[in-house]
């Protein structure tokens, strides 16, 4: 089976999910530079190699990162400051990889090999408690990296599809006990 373009094209992004190219995630941004909504420098994280790979699937020029959309830079993980941390699990939904583990009113942690280093975290937390540090071993974020977290973030995408479907499902039932007591009366 042949993956369609914009599948080569998701395929050649880190999968931080990251947002920091102006699009929700990493497959948004490779739909649309195949619809030509986007250019291939938009992606911090995938820096120059990144760069140079979608160029090289594309058939085009390889250009400089865009700084407009941030810098490439070494690898980073978040990490919670156990000491400032409230529980307020206001970091845990922008995760786009569930990489923090916490409940409420408890203190938070996040699982550095599973970060992706994308920073969603860090805005939502009310108590700036959540800081970016570079990883105490050098680790390069290869493609099984990539195909780990793209499968962590699509395994995310089901788990609240799943949570909406069955909300959905609950409503429309206490809707349908509703009009069966109203025709009652």
């Amino acid at each position: 089976m042949t993956q369609s373009l914009i599948e080569q094209i998701d395929a050649l992004l880190p999968q931080t999910q990251c947002t920091k190219c102006g699009y929700t995630g990493c497959k948004p941004y490779a739909q649309a530079i195949n619809d030509g909504n986007a250019e291939i420098n938009q992606c911090p994280p995938g820096g120059a190699e990144g760069i140079r790979k979608l160029a090289e699937l594309l058939g085009v020029e390889e250009k400089p990162l865009n700084q407009d959309f941030g810098f490439e830079r070494s690898r980073k993980v978040a990490f919670v400051k156990e000491e400032d941390c409230i529980g307020c699990t206001k970091c845990l939904p922008p995760c786009p990889v569930d990489a923090i583990l916490g409940s409420n009113k408890q203190m938070h942690t996040v699982i550095a090999d599973e970060c992706t280093g994308c920073e969603l975290c860090i805005t939502p937390c009310p108590v700036d408690c959540i800081v970016m540090k570079d990883l105490e071993v050098s680790s390069v974020w290869s493609k099984t990296c990539a195909d780990h977290a793209k499968q962590r973030y699509q395994n995310k995408q089901l788990r609240l599809q799943k949570q909406l479907d069955e909300k959905a499902e609950r409503l429309k039932k206490q809707k349908q006990r509703l009009a069966k007591l109203k025709t009652k009366k």
